[in-house]
């Protein structure tokens, strides 16, 4: 779905015009081509390059003199012949605040780090006669056919000097659905009926996107060089392999990805939650690009089948396409000797479809930070024996967003219990400098936040728009990150859920905000009982406030959006009803004697 008035041809090409490689000798590419992406630091064209520098240094050093406040030993807690449990909260009180700002300081950082190195590939032309497959999956039942209809009419308009294969991975083997294929001209495959292509875990795991695809790569992958791929609710632009092959001319470049856009761009949470990927897909993927080690996102991208087939194809995860590509990211190309590299361009390509309901967004991020968690607790060990110590470094500070944030809201939420409840308290800080420090350190983090926004990639998002809405949305999944964690670390089994696309929307009702309302609770009911045991701090009740408001955000936003539509409809209903009984009393009257000739009434 592509929403009309949007400028996507502009945004199509943010990362500049195609150019001629350089480097290349006139070779193809290969394993001794001397072609290498080159790049273009975002800081290079900014004209007040001061101010984001001043901001990239007073932002974590006003985060770290609040840390070093709040945790500073003469500010500690000391109670003379206190009970012993009192001060053992007062100590993981310490702890807790401790870790919460480390937290924050290490996130002020990571966007610092990210302002600093961010850069853009510089695209080239591709080179002609490539492979390439382009494919898309479809789950007869949970996906439209009109979608599917769009994304494949999409994807046979893609311009490419050289084989172009469009398939669609049909888990059903539906007979609309090959119809649908003969009349575009796109091959159908599906692994329907073959035992060992769907297993119940692994590579193959039968009901999963990474098993339909090693599927096909087993059957057809050595037909291609590259397979392009998009989610079955991405429609891509014409140019989508115009703008992406080029960078395989060297020859160490595993995938390309690009940035991900909501066509459905009406509703507040799509809206909402598009803002909220700012950050990751205008500047933490760019800042991947310094370390030639973006991360790979599934909704669109191209990869080289060579190095998949070499790591087993897709990983078994509920997120294969973020594990897939850290294992990419740790092998190396036999055929140079280099680790495998990747690239992220800025240009929007496809576009897509988001979350239209709380219910659906809540899922995406459970679903995302889930596989987040199984990626550090299955594979992050590995890295530190098979990972440049850059990539390394990148890879972490985007793998501990997630646990992070849970842990953060965790932690705060206990300090507000332990004192509201006990009156524990870990440090002994005045208010008024305590405030001070806070709100400076905070403007700062939002300063950074604001300048970033001029490198925003949606062609949805207002030209000069805060971002606000999204840094909302941040905030308010924090408590869902914090579940997801909880049933990561209890080994709890997780499932893959489709997204309804299409048009289609999960309901929302009140049990959707169930995890938010037990923390408001929680919240609540510790304010009061801090008025009436007297343990009163101002911190700790801002504290404990902001964190009731966030958890009470969604289903307050839902609330107000529920009455306006039943006012609406109510509106539109007696708005028709009234056309009707016009139409009937029209309907009922009598024809005047003059347009009949007769005369109306009794003798």
């Amino acid at each position: 779905m592509r929403p009309e008035g949007y400028d996507y041809d502009t945004h199509s090409r943010l990362a500049g015009p195609l150019t001629e490689p350089e480097g290349t000798g006139g070779g193809t590419g290969g394993a001794h081509s001397g072609y290498r992406v080159q790049y273009r630091p975002l800081l290079a064209r900014e004209p007040h390059r001061i101010r984001a520098v001043l901001l990239m240094t007073l932002a974590p050093v006003l985060t770290g003199a609040l840390l070093v406040y709040l945790v500073w030993p003469t500010h500690w807690t000391e109670r003379e012949g206190g009970d012993r449990w009192l001060i053992g909260l007062d100590v993981t009180m310490l702890l807790a605040i401790g870790l919460i700002e480390l937290f924050m300081l290490v996130n002020v950082v990571s966007i610092a780090h990210a302002t600093m190195v961010a850069r853009d590939p510089v695209p080239v032309v591709p080179e002609p006669g490539t492979r390439v497959a382009f494919l898309t999956t479809y789950v007869p039942g949970k996906e439209p056919l009109a979608m599917v209809r769009a994304t494949l009419e999409g994807a046979v308009r893609i311009h490419h000097t050289g084989t172009l294969d469009v398939w669609l991975l049909d888990e059903g083997d539906d007979d609309e659905a090959k119809a649908l294929c003969e009349e575009l001209g796109v091959r159908h495959f599906t692994r329907l009926g073959v035992p060992e292509w769907n297993r119940k875990k692994g590579p193959h795991k039968s009901r999963t996107k990474h098993g339909n695809y090693n599927a096909w790569l087993a059957m057809h992958g050595g037909d291609y060089d590259f397979f392009a791929s998009v989610d079955t609710d991405h429609v891509p632009l014409p140019a989508f392999l115009e703008r992406m092959m080029g960078f395989f001319r060297d020859p160490d470049v595993a995938f390309v990805v690009g940035p991900q856009v909501y066509g459905n761009y009406t509703s507040p949470v799509t809206k909402a939650a598009e803002s909220q990927q700012f950050l990751f897909h205008a500047l933490i993927q760019r800042a991947g690009n310094r370390y030639r080690a973006p991360m790979f996102v599934g909704t669109n991208n191209v990869v080289r089948i060579e190095a998949l087939r070499q790591i087993g194809g897709l990983h078994d995860s509920i997120t294969e396409d973020m594990a897939t590509g850290f294992e990419l990211h740790r092998h190396k190309n036999p055929r140079t000797g280099r680790h495998w590299r990747s690239v992220y361009t800025p240009d929007v390509l496809a576009v897509g479809e988001g979350p239209a309901s709380w219910t659906d967004f809540f899922t995406q991020q459970m679903r995302w930070s889930r596989g987040t968690y199984e990626t550090l607790f299955k594979q992050y060990w590995k890295a530190p024996f098979s990972m440049p110590p850059g990539r390394l470094f990148s890879y972490t500070l985007m793998l501990v967003y997630y646990p992070m944030t849970a842990v953060n809201w965790l932690l705060g939420i206990l300090s507000c219990v332990l004192f509201l409840w006990f009156g524990a308290s870990g440090t002994q800080v005045a208010a008024s400098v305590w405030l001070m420090l806070y709100s400076d350190a905070a403007a700062l983090q939002i300063g950074l936040y604001l300048w970033n926004r001029r490198h925003n990639v949606s062609p949805h998002e207002p030209e000069g728009s805060g971002g606000l809405a999204g840094m909302a949305m941040s905030a308010l999944s924090a408590p869902i990150y914090a579940k997801s964690l909880g049933s990561a670390v209890l080994r709890r089994p997780s499932r893959f859920v489709v997204t309804p696309k299409g048009g289609g929307v999960t309901a929302d009702r009140l049990l959707t905000f169930r995890i938010h309302l037990f923390w408001a609770v929680l919240l609540a009911s510790s304010l009061v009982a801090s008025f009436v045991l007297g343990h009163t701090h101002v911190a700790m009740r801002t504290w404990a406030v902001l964190a009731m408001a966030i958890s009470l955000a969604p289903v307050t936003v839902w609330g107000f959006t529920e009455v306006k539509e039943r006012r609406t409809r109510k509106v539109r209903a007696a708005a028709r009803q009234r056309i009707k009984e016009r139409a009937a009393a029209a309907d009922g009257e009598p024809e005047p004697a003059f347009a009949t000739g007769t005369t109306t009434g009794g003798n």
